[in-house]
């Protein structure tokens, strides 16, 4: 496995861990995994949308407050 792929593998992962932890409503591990973090426009509006469902403000303004990178 070369670096690109571990990298990618370790964004995939992290980002599963975003989805996850918003479904489950878990502010606490969502605080830690977005800590110092940005994101794409799209992965930001997604999540956002996902968080949506569950309509938890705690969560909404923690993904909220994500800066999003050109």
């Amino acid at each position: 496995m070369t670096s690109e792929q571990t990298e990618e593998s370790h964004s995939f992962m992290h980002y599963a861990a975003l989805k996850t932890a918003i479904v489950n409503g878990e502010e606490q591990l969502l605080k830690e995994l977005l800590a110092n973090q940005s994101m794409q426009p799209l992965e930001k509006d997604y999540l956002l949308d996902l968080a949506r469902l569950d309509n938890n403000p705690a969560i909404l303004a923690l993904l909220e407050a994500v800066p999003v990178t050109a």
